[in-house]
């Protein structure tokens, strides 16, 4: 069993980054059997799996998420090869292969000298965000918001630490936070939009990672329908999964047909000069990728 530190000692964030993009394009290539995720009790047990048919490696992921317990998310991720198995902590997984999505479709959307950075959230997922779009990008400047004003200040301090370079702000609320960002990362649970889509700068990119239930939104349905490129990574789970893209397809802001994978945007990058999104709900393709580094880098 490879604990949180193995996962990290074995995975950085720029190889996390470098294995999803390709997992994305072996996705779009066809090269996956990605079941739908299957989600008990009303969403408190997940199990995700993946098979890459080119070299029949599999992984098998399961995550329990009690609200109330410490820690509220724990889980078993199993890769699979002739050769035998490697058993992971997925938690850690799941955080790392969450925010090097989120770097991959960074690098895809943002500008290349975007260096403000917006996050929402200060949860498990939060730090890898910071991580994965400081990876693609050069970040000097970070407003952080949370709920709870004091976690947002640990949390700022934390990242401050093992940013140094980059200055740390805790904002007063979410629409300060992402007035003047290049960038917006969502990692929250909220089940209402975290800002208005006028609190945005005309230039941005948005990544939205929190929500994959379809009581929960993180963006407002006027951004998703009012930007120049909605990303997904997925179309079949978002329109499963996520709150924020059901709402606006229902309404009638969204077109289904609008969105883009984020495999096939990669094979042909769109070129946008406005709001751009990336909605994720996650796919085990993602933990594939991770570990598939895991078992290359051997026992410890």
């Amino acid at each position: 069993m490879l604990d949180a530190h193995a996962v990290r000692a074995a995975v950085p964030m720029t190889a996390a980054v470098d294995a999803v993009r390709e997992a994305f394009a072996e996705l779009a290539a066809g090269r996956f059997q990605v079941p739908q995720r299957l989600s008990f009790g009303g969403g408190t047990t997940l199990v995700m799996s993946a098979c890459h048919t080119p070299t029949s490696t599999t992984v098998v992921k399961t995550l329990s998420l009690v609200a109330g317990r410490t820690p509220m998310i724990v889980g078993t991720l199993m890769w699979n090869t002739e050769a035998g198995q490697v058993v992971a902590d997925a938690i850690e997984v799941t955080t790392l292969r969450t925010g090097a999505a989120s770097g991959v479709a960074t690098d895809l959307l943002a500008p290349p000298s975007a260096s403000r950075l917006a996050l929402l959230g200060t949860g498990a997922q939060a730090a890898d965000q910071v991580r994965a779009v400081a990876a693609v990008r050069p970040v000097t400047a970070l407003a952080v918001f949370g709920r709870d004003s004091s976690r947002a200040l640990a949390f700022a301090e934390r990242v401050g630490a093992e940013f140094p370079g980059i200055a740390t702000r805790v904002a007063t609320s979410a629409a300060d936070a992402v007035s003047d960002a290049e960038i917006v990362c969502c990692a929250t649970s909220s089940s209402t939009p975290l800002f208005d889509v006028d609190d945005l700068p005309e230039r941005v990119h948005v990544n939205a990672i929190g929500s994959y239930l379809p009581s929960m939104r993180e963006l407002p349905a006027e951004l998703l329908a009012t930007a120049e490129c909605v990303v997904v990574d997925q179309v079949e789970a978002v329109l499963e999964e996520a709150g924020e893209v059901i709402h606006a397809v229902e309404s009638g802001l969204l077109e289904r047909t609008s969105l883009v994978e984020l495999g096939a945007a990669l094979r042909t990058p769109p070129v946008v000069g406005g709001r751009t999104v990336f909605k994720s709900v996650g796919l085990a393709v993602q933990d594939w990728a991770i570990a598939r580094l895991l078992g290359d880098a051997g026992p410890r």
